[in-house]
């Protein structure tokens, strides 16, 4: 049984891609309980029948949350665990002025974010490393997620796109279907050595983000928003987007495709957000 710690918006996409392939999945809720869910603090019970973890909760100022409640219970699970995966963010490899990171690239974050992720990342590896039984452990670091109901569509329908102008500082995206079908081969490919194994998952095109609120604008036959300098558009940012924007790198995942036996069903936002649109005329839930 695969237990996914928070069905936010990324764990209902690998929640749905497991079950449709037949797998037993429940996944934790904070409040209430439903059909295919667990309330947070009592998921002791089902940790203990899972073969297979995958925590999406992001770490706070405490620490990971998961760890912080269950890990009495997850140690406990030794030898039914086989699997654990951990969501992380590409965050942990902090500013690199432009340049290129792949899996093998130290991690050197730059503010607080970062170190958090890589302090998680850490929890998680040296609980991994100590139990009688370790089990396989999968650091996914994730690059900027978007999909149906969480893309430059939206944004623009809503009014509220900027296209800020920031030449040469690029993004690293991933689509929401493909984190899924990344967890899912990882799970079939599991890692065979002690140390936990690094996979990027980051599409194969880093791009502008005005570049991509222009190509989703030309896809819904609408003028792109006016242009602002990035200098401008500084001044009204909150601290979260500042810290986004004040570091600038690019993600490669050749050797994390390589090593699941998959290639990028959006490999660029190009692709992706084709599919979105054209899954939306249809009438269809997702581009999945």
């Amino acid at each position: 049984m695969l237990l996914i710690f928070g069905l936010g918006y990324t764990g209902h996409a690998v929640a749905a891609a497991a079950r449709a392939r037949g797998m037993a999945v429940l996944g934790t809720v904070r409040s209430g309980h439903g059909p295919g869910t667990v309330p947070f603090d009592a998921a002791a019970e089902a940790i203990g029948r899972a073969t297979h973890l995958l925590i999406t909760a992001p770490p706070d100022a405490g620490g990971d949350p998961v760890l912080a409640r269950h890990q009495p219970a997850i140690r406990a699970a030794s030898g039914r665990l086989c699997w654990i995966g951990y969501l992380s963010s590409t965050v942990v490899y902090g500013d690199r002025d432009g340049g290129w990171v792949d899996e093998d690239t130290p991690p050197a974050p730059s503010g607080p974010r970062g170190e958090r992720r890589l302090a998680a990342e850490r929890a998680w590896a040296a609980l991994a490393a100590t139990m009688d039984q370790p089990p396989a452990l999968d650091l996914f670091r994730l690059a900027g997620i978007y999909g149906p109901g969480r893309s430059a569509f939206d944004d623009l329908r809503a009014g509220t796109a900027r296209r800020v102008l920031k030449p040469g500082h690029a993004f690293g995206r991933i689509h929401r279907a493909d984190i899924a079908r990344a967890v899912l081969a990882a799970i079939d490919r599991p890692p065979t050595g002690a140390a936990p194994r690094v996979l990027n998952l980051a599409d194969d095109t880093p791009a502008e983000s005005a570049v991509v609120i222009e190509e989703a604008a030309r896809l819904l036959g609408m003028p792109p928003p006016p242009a602002v300098p990035f200098a401008v558009a500084e001044a009204a940012m909150s601290p979260m987007a500042r810290s986004f924007w004040a570091e600038n790198r690019r993600i490669a995942s050749r050797k994390t495709q390589a090593a699941l036996g998959i290639g990028w069903r959006y490999p660029s936002y190009r692709e992706g957000l084709a599919a979105i649109l054209a899954a939306e005329q249809a009438g269809k839930d997702v581009p999945e």
